[in-house]
């Protein structure tokens, strides 16, 4: 690892784009928190900011709250996360339609993994939509949506293959997906390798990595086994004995998230997605990192 290097010296003189993910608060002090996190982003001018949405419509009220804010409080843009889980065609048009009316552009269409998480079996809704083809053909019809749609660089837990994730982003494609939006992953081969084979597939939309600062080891060891990420051993190695020492825990996933994204930087990957789970402070000290800073008062993208 050599992330005092990249620390000391910006890896690129571009200026690259960055996005962030938050999710719609349950409490008042994760509102607190959320809001926080958004002041402290947002003079970054973020390409877009997503919000994401609970399985079976289950923070539907709370994400639209948190989008309709974004709207009326700060210069964001707003993307809405959707999914087909538990509603019928004609749930999802209206949501679709509400977001368009109360000014929002951009959707994350997504299928959603079933409630009980991705270890039982998806079953689609009777009256809905069937996957994520089928909801991003949906956004396009009900308005001009751009839409976002997610892809795996590891392939999708529940895929035969590779090749046949990327039969299915083509689909979204086809449908009217305008960006990827990849899960997380801890080395830049992984996500290299799935962006050269999906150039050599056809796919021309731009994809971004996803990417998930770790601040709790054992935490993200349990998400990437939901969503099939592979934790490299030197990871766990990184973070050995530091359960009860967050200040290096966060030193730590600095470096190490930094070394990430100037490692991809290099390869030539200019827009980067950011888990932020609703905290500013590391995404913010890795933008700064890579030179994502304010843009000067009269510059535009």
């Amino acid at each position: 690892m050599t992330s005092a290097a990249v620390i000391s010296r910006p890896p690129v003189a571009r200026r690259l784009n960055v996005s962030f993910e938050f999710f719609p608060p349950k409490s008042e002090k994760l509102e607190e928190q959320l809001w926080a996190a958004v002041a402290k982003l947002e003079p970054l001018d973020p390409t877009f900011v997503s919000v994401t949405y609970g399985a079976g419509g289950s923070t539907r009220d709370r994400t639209h709250r948190t989008v309709s804010r974004l709207i009326a409080e700060t210069r964001l843009k707003p993307a809405a996360h959707l999914t087909t889980v538990a509603a019928a065609r004609g749930e999802v048009d209206d949501v679709l339609r509400t977001y368009w009316e109360a000014g929002v552009r951009h959707i994350v269409a997504l299928r959603g993994d079933p409630p009980g998480g991705l270890a039982e079996t998806f079953t689609p809704h009777p009256d809905g939509y069937r996957n994520a083809t089928e909801l991003v053909a949906a956004a396009r019809r009900v308005a001009p949506f751009e839409v976002s749609v997610g892809v795996y660089p590891e392939k999708h837990p529940e895929s035969p293959s590779l090749a046949h994730d990327l039969d299915v982003l083509k689909a979204k494609i086809d449908a009217g997906a305008t960006r990827g939006i990849s899960q997380f992953f801890f080395e830049a081969e992984t996500f290299l390798r799935f962006r050269d084979a999906a150039a050599a597939a056809g796919v021309a939309i731009p994809i971004s990595p996803g990417i998930m600062p770790v601040t709790n080891f054992n935490g993200i060891v349990k998400m990437a086994s939901a969503c099939g990420a592979a934790v490299p051993a030197w990871l766990a190695r990184m973070f050995d004995g530091l359960d009860d020492d967050p200040e290096t825990r966060r030193l730590v996933a600095a470096a190490v998230t930094a070394e990430l994204c100037a490692r991809l930087a290099a390869e030539g990957v200019e827009d980067f997605h950011f888990y932020t789970l609703n905290r500013a402070d590391l995404t913010l000290a890795i933008c700064r990192i890579l030179g994502v800073r304010p843009r000067p008062a009269g510059e535009t993208a």
